[in-house]
């Protein structure tokens, strides 16, 4: 039986002491596909209100995940918003952020990383480009020292960091690239928040748990990172919509200096 996975909210002093909310969105908070799963989220906030972009696992085909969405004012009660993003090729992992006044998507797909545009927030998306002609699981590009970085999932579990002046490219591999080829840490868990990396344990199984990185340096020629605590920052809880595993965190800092994030759990 495939793994069913649902998406939850978690709140907290800082992304590495968060607690459970009690909100959880599963594969029946979706209306217009019959969904087995719903996960990899990620936040948007965007004129007061919250978005959720998330994958969309349809219960016919676990390999014809689609993007939606969906809205919340205050991330407790969430109106499903539809798909956003269908493709005729897999979609998971879409890791939305701005730039420069305009809202990106790189989802996870079978043809490489590719760079999406909103064209019309949050329903429309355009494919605007193409980064890294590579197979390369859950692409998570971030911001820092006046460039863009790229870690991405290379077969089975190697993790490669690419960069770039550009966002559009083009991106060379890191002369410290593979930074690692153990499974426990190699594949993203969602997005940097620099320092931090998320990375998932894909042992025994996948989405088993998650650990986070500091980042300690981190420059043309040279990439350090040590591991924090606690570890693993998510794992399962052995009961409920998160009883085997955990795979995903999307932290995002509010106002008050307290943060909220996006997790997901696989039953």
């Amino acid at each position: 039986m495939p793994d069913v996975w649902s998406i939850a909210i978690y709140r907290g002093a800082s992304p590495l002491a968060l607690s459970p909310t009690g909100v959880v969105i599963t594969g029946d908070f979706v209306t217009d596909v019959d969904a087995a799963s719903v996960a990899d989220p990620f936040l948007l906030r965007r004129d007061g209100r919250w978005f959720l972009f998330f994958e969309v696992i349809p219960r016919a085909d676990h390999r014809g995940g689609v993007i939606a969405v969906a809205e919340s004012d205050a991330a407790v009660d969430w109106r499903y918003g539809g798909v956003v993003l269908r493709e005729t090729f897999h979609l998971s992992y879409p890791h939305v952020f701005d730039w420069e006044g305009e809202t990106y998507m790189t989802p996870e797909n079978e043809h490489g990383v590719r760079l999406y545009r909103c064209a019309s927030f949050p329903n429309r998306w355009t494919h605007v480009g193409d980064l890294l002609p590579i197979d390369a699981a859950d692409p998570t590009p971030f911001r820092f020292d006046g460039r863009w970085w790229l870690f991405v999932c290379t077969p089975p579990y190697t993790l490669r960091l690419f960069h770039s002046e550009l966002l559009t490219g083009p991106y060379r591999e890191h002369p410290s690239s593979p930074i690692t080829s153990d499974a426990t840490c190699a594949r993203p868990a969602g997005r940097v928040l620099m320092p931090l990396r998320f990375a998932q344990v894909g042992r025994p199984s996948y989405g088993s748990a998650v650990r986070a990185f500091r980042i300690t340096e981190l420059t043309m020629s040279s990439y350090r990172e040590e591991e924090v605590s606690p570890s693993p920052l998510f794992t399962a809880s052995g009961v409920g919509w998160n009883a085997n595993g955990m795979h995903h965190i999307d932290a995002y800092q509010l106002e008050d200096g307290t943060w909220i994030a996006a997790v997901d759990g696989r039953a």
